[in-house]
């Protein structure tokens, strides 16, 4: 099917009326994938895509073999020991999908394999293995199955000993399960089969109907979503309840899974913590009292409550405590200054603390699994934008380091050497700093020819670090630079940075981004004819708003799953995620919140101007960014655009949100977004 001339949605007017607003949604109609129309456009606009980018299927083949060829077919993840067991996922050449298997005692024992995802996924289009819960006993593996791509995992049980997969089988979960001690006994997650909100806990004993589980809690606040785990100690089970900026745990003995959760201590809107056990006592990581980058509380197992904790670690305005991992003679802090990543050792009994050195402004460090309680060996991981990841054993006493793997760049053209990575900072419009990580090729030339792809995420406070790609080498040997704009909305400048950059000061996100792509037209760096702009999910919304705002700053933009209908479906309570994340963009419900996003909203004020050479992408099963909120502003965008720049839109017919599942078949995506970018520097050659 081919054609080529845009596709034309036909309009079909609808009021949308809240606070007196009268608004018209011509593209509504689009909300409907039962609708055989909505598919034929869906089609239609594949097809166009396709005939206007037929010139590049031949070099999308040639990046996605270049990418491919490297990376190590048959690579496997460094080991690490849980119960007596070695646990290892690994791949063979010619699959998509890995391979878990495990060792018993050391590496040298006779493999088993758990799971071999290659042949579990014959016959699906798309395939995702959830969590993996073993029992303690080690003969039990609770695994979950999503082949449809909306992250609803079947859940089931397998049999390490014999392999049979047993009878029991769950539906609509989260894919991760919870043993109690009694090896019988497996608590797990359900979602709201609407909204997909993860809203009950229930528990199941083995041999027993799965009609038959016990509903063990109900999170009946739509805000929150819920969620199951057990502490490192192996003492307590664990149920958490979650909103963007407040949180609640309840607790019980591992070896008393049909007793009842205890509350830890009451939800208090605003107060956000997160439990740790060690020996009689409970780490409480949290905001209280006004504490913005968080500090680390300490209470006794008896007394759980927030008038019982006792500060530990305390708040400090220049560095924001992220997490902590506990262990038997130490406890390890992970922390951030500056935007840098910094990891800190203390011992329990207070006679040493320490950092590891990090000399590098671009790199990113983090604690990896280390599910062993008693050992002195901390594993983690670091890399950098012209540096591949290393996953690094250090031991705490003796501060020895052992490199257990590094990263292989196949193909033998590979060097670090040849890259340079740097930190820029650009002053915003407000006068703040903001930075960016940059990295290019030492011999590219820096001047207003450059092609330059700019990309950011700026919401939720998920920060996006500088890290190494494989994938990206086929841009750098092209020519381009590529730069991470640490923009507000993140918490790479600690939490105000997050806190700056969402609710009523959304748009501090996107003057960022705008201002950060001056900065490098400024430096000359580059050119607005060679500037190109990416992001994914909401930093999609992020690239909807700068074209609204400032189109003529972008040579080409890359939009990925994007969430740019932002005011019909945060309206829109049936929909994934839209309750739990009032707290993140507002309620527009409430007036005010209405009106503010209703002027950043990329759908809702798409108007007739130029608008950059765009590429749009979403998946048809997408359950994050349902995918009429591209369809539907594609189509507006084809109404309104004044001039005859290339607007194309690619729907994944099988897929959702994270796109295809196999380990290579991914890269064919990242080939068709590199071939649009390369395309337009006339770089396709």
């Amino acid at each position: 099917m081919t054609a080529k001339h845009p596709p034309k949605a036909k309009k079909i007017p609808k009021e949308l009326i809240i606070h007196d607003d009268v608004r018209i949604d011509n593209y509504y109609w689009l909300n409907d994938k039962e609708n055989k129309d909505v598919i034929s456009y869906l089609e239609a606009e594949n097809a166009y895509y396709n005939t206007l980018t037929g010139h590049t299927k031949e070099f999308q083949e040639t990046l996605f073999q270049e990418m491919k060829g490297r990376i190590k077919e048959d690579d496997s993840s460094v080991p690490y020991k849980l119960n007596d067991y070695w646990y290892s996922t690994r791949y063979v050449i010619g699959g998509e999908y890995p391979v878990h298997s495990r060792f018993k005692q050391n590496l040298e024992a006779v493999e088993e394999i758990m799971f071999n995802c290659n042949d579990m996924a014959k016959g699906h289009d798309y395939f995702s293995l959830g969590g993996i819960a073993i029992s303690p006993d080690n003969k039990l593996a609770a695994f979950g199955v999503d082949i449809v791509s909306r992250r609803q995992y079947t859940l089931q049980i397998k049999n390490l000993e014999t392999g049979v997969i047993l009878d029991d089988k769950i539906e609509n979960t989260t894919g991760g399960g919870v043993w109690a001690n009694d090896n019988k006994t497996l608590f797990y997650t359900r979602k709201d089969p609407v909204t997909l909100r993860s809203d009950k806990i229930y528990k199941h004993k083995l041999g027993t109907p799965t009609s038959e589980d016990v509903l063990i809690f109900h999170e009946k606040d739509d805000t929150f979503s819920t969620f199951i785990y057990r502490t490192k100690s192996k003492k307590f089970l664990v149920i958490g309840s979650f909103s963007t900026m407040t949180s609640e745990f309840q607790t019980l003995s591992t070896d008393n899974p049909d007793g009842q959760f205890e509350i830890f201590s009451p939800r208090k809107r605003g107060l956000e913590y997160t439990i740790f056990h060690y020996e009689d006592s409970f780490y409480i990581l949290t905001n209280m009292d006004k504490a913005l980058n968080f500090k680390l509380m300490r209470c006794s197992e008896a007394n759980t409550t927030s008038d019982h904790w006792q500060e530990f670690i305390p708040h400090r305005e220049e560095v924001l405590l992220e997490d902590i991992d506990i262990f038997k003679e130490y406890y390890v802090l992970s922390e951030r200054e500056n935007g840098l990543n910094k990891i800190r050792i203390i011992r329990w009994d207070g006679q040493e603390e320490y950092f590891l050195p990090f000399n590098s402004e671009t790199y990113t460090a983090y604690v990896g699994s280390n599910p062993d309680f008693d050992t002195e060996i901390l594993r983690y991981s670091y890399n950098s934008m012209s540096t591949p990841s290393s996953v690094i054993d250090f031991n705490m006493r003796t501060k020895e380091k052992e490199i257990k793997k590094e990263q292989e760049v196949l193909g033998g053209l590979f060097s670090k050497n040849n890259y340079k990575e740097e930190r820029l900072w650009a002053t915003a419009r407000d006068g703040e700093k903001i930075p960016m990580s940059v990295v290019y090729r030492k011999d590219t030339v820096l001047d207003e020819h450059t092609p330059v792809l700019q990309y950011a995420y700026g919401s939720y406070g998920s920060t996006i670090d500088p890290y190494f790609s494989t994938v990206r080498l086929s841009l750098l040997d092209r020519g381009f630079v590529f730069v991470i704009a640490h923009i507000r909305g993140g918490e790479y400048l600690g939490r105000r940075w997050y806190e700056t950059g969402k609710l009523l000061q959304k748009k501090n996100t996107f003057t960022d981004f705008i201002d950060c792509s001056k900065f490098l037209i400024e430096q000359k760096m580059t050119s607005a004819n060679h500037l190109y702009a990416m992001g994914g999910s909401a930093g999609g919304l992020l690239m909807g708003a700068i074209i609204n705002m400032q189109p003529d700053l972008y040579n080409g933009v890359i939009a990925a799953v994007p969430f740019v209908d932002v005011v019909t479906t945060m309206l829109d309570d049936s929909i994934p995620l839209t309750t739990g994340e009032y707290d993140e963009w507002g309620n527009p419900n409430e007036k005010e919140f209405y009106e503010y996003m209703k002027s950043y909203s990329p759908y809702d004020n798409v108007i007739a101007q130029n608008y950059p050479n765009m590429l749009v992408t979403t998946g048809l099963h997408d359950s994050q960014v349902q995918y009429f909120e591209p369809a539907k502003w594609v189509a507006k965008l084809r109404e309104l655009k004044t001039n005859d720049r290339v607007l194309l839109m690619d729907t994944n017919m099988e897929a959702g949100h994270g796109g295809a599942s196999g380990r290579f078949e991914s890269l064919r995506e990242v080939a068709k977004e590199y071939a649009f970018l390369l395309d337009l520097e006339g770089k396709i050659a």
